[in-house]
């Protein structure tokens, strides 16, 4: 897992470690120093800490215009034991939210497995991100941890499946992507 880097061919357009209005504003990162781990797995050190010990993200895009945000993540969710919602709610999502942006998009192609706790931290959130106008899209996470996610009726919340399962969005732009992502959101709200 050391060797699974976040996305960075986007970073000429935004970084969240430049941005004064990210929670992660003025985080450092080390190429060499590798302080974070999943379990007995380290990754790499591009990968931002929010709180939890088996779950780490990065902001790859944030657009105060439109309300959209990317967020790539990696490891392992696990709300049963470690409350990892609760952490990406309160130090993460909030945060954005009270700065406009309102339409998530979390990538979980290195999301490895999902454990289900309680789903009030989902429900508000859903809440907070619709009455502002926007929603919470899950882009290409494997099937076995939709099906954990669709299990614990987090399907609710979340926009998952269908075209949001094989998108190739390392090919487009960040706009595109966003632009795209929300075509489907919209088509399916409606």
């Amino acid at each position: 897992m050391h060797a699974i880097e976040p996305y960075f061919n986007w970073r000429h357009l935004y970084t969240a470690e430049t941005d004064p209005l990210s929670p992660f504003h003025g985080a450092e990162h080390s190429e060499f120093e590798f302080t974070h781990a999943v379990y007995d797995h380290v990754i790499h050190p591009q990968w931002d800490s929010f709180g939890s010990s088996t779950l780490y993200l990065k902001v790859l895009f944030a657009d105060y215009e439109t309300g959209h945000v990317v967020i790539e993540l990696i490891g392992e969710w696990n709300d049963l034991l470690h409350n990892d919602i609760m952490y990406l709610k309160r130090d993460v999502v909030e945060p954005m939210l009270a700065e406009g942006l309102h339409k998530f998009i979390l990538i979980g192609e290195n999301v490895l497995n999902f454990h289900a706790g309680e789903e009030d931290y989902y429900a508000e959130w859903f809440e907070e991100t619709m009455d502002a106008g926007g929603w919470i899209a899950l882009v290409n996470f494997h099937k076995h941890v939709r099906e954990d996610l669709q299990a614990a009726n987090l399907d609710q919340y979340l926009l998952m499946g269908g075209k949001l399962d094989a998108l190739p969005w390392r090919t487009w732009g960040p706009d595109d992507f966003c632009a795209r992502v929300e075509r489907i959101v919209v088509k399916r709200l409606a």
